[in-house]
């Protein structure tokens, strides 16, 4: 007789953090920011690790659009290892364009991959808030789960301060200061009570 599946808990809007112990180096010390998760599989964007050969100006210049405005100039990151020369725009959600293109994440965050968000943006036309990713983290059916049952990963809210600090470095550290946990306390250790 088949065993009744566990009831699925959606964690997209929320953060992921790394565990000490996290063995993949490319999330190692990672914040990472659930954009979509369903039993199919989940899908985020580390928010906590620079490109360190590519600026956002760099970025425009290569796609050929022209700063037209004053900008925010934003962090490129390191969003993940998947599809590492797609870009995507975490931003916040007053912006909108096309809703074809827009992934609402939550109340605080929506999702953007096409150039136009950057066009806008470069006009002084686009979101208040903003990070640039490339690439996207990813995990297939029941993988993400399995990770945070193993203690790869810590679970907490994403406060939008901390998702768009400018500065990528110290968003691990504040992302367990929300939890009221100091990275001294934790071990690279994982075991079960």
């Amino acid at each position: 007789m088949d065993q009744p599946n566990a009831p699925f808990a959606d964690l997209t809007g929320k953060l992921l953090i790394a565990m000490p112990g996290l063995a993949d180096p490319r999330f190692h010390g990672g914040v990472v920011l659930i954009c979509a998760h369903s039993a199919d599989g989940a899908m985020g964007l580390i928010l906590n690790k620079p490109m360190s050969d590519i600026g956002f100006s760099d970025v425009l210049t290569q796609l050929g659009i022209t700063k037209q405005a004053i900008t925010l100039e934003m962090p490129v990151c390191y969003g993940g290892p998947v599809e590492m020369r797609r870009g995507f725009v975490l931003h916040s959600t007053e912006y909108r364009s096309d809703d074809r293109d827009l992934l609402v994440v939550s109340t605080d965050f929506a999702l953007t991959a096409t150039r136009d968000i950057l066009r806008d943006i470069a006009a002084g036309l686009g979101p208040r808030r903003a990070i640039l990713a490339l690439g996207y983290a990813g995990w297939g059916p029941g993988q993400l789960e399995d990770e945070i049952g193993e203690n790869s990963w810590l679970t907490a809210d994403a406060p939008p301060d901390l998702v768009f600090a400018p500065r990528l470095e110290g968003k691990w550290e504040g992302a367990l200061a929300s939890l009221g946990i100091s990275p001294m306390t934790l071990s690279s250790q994982a075991g079960r009570a």
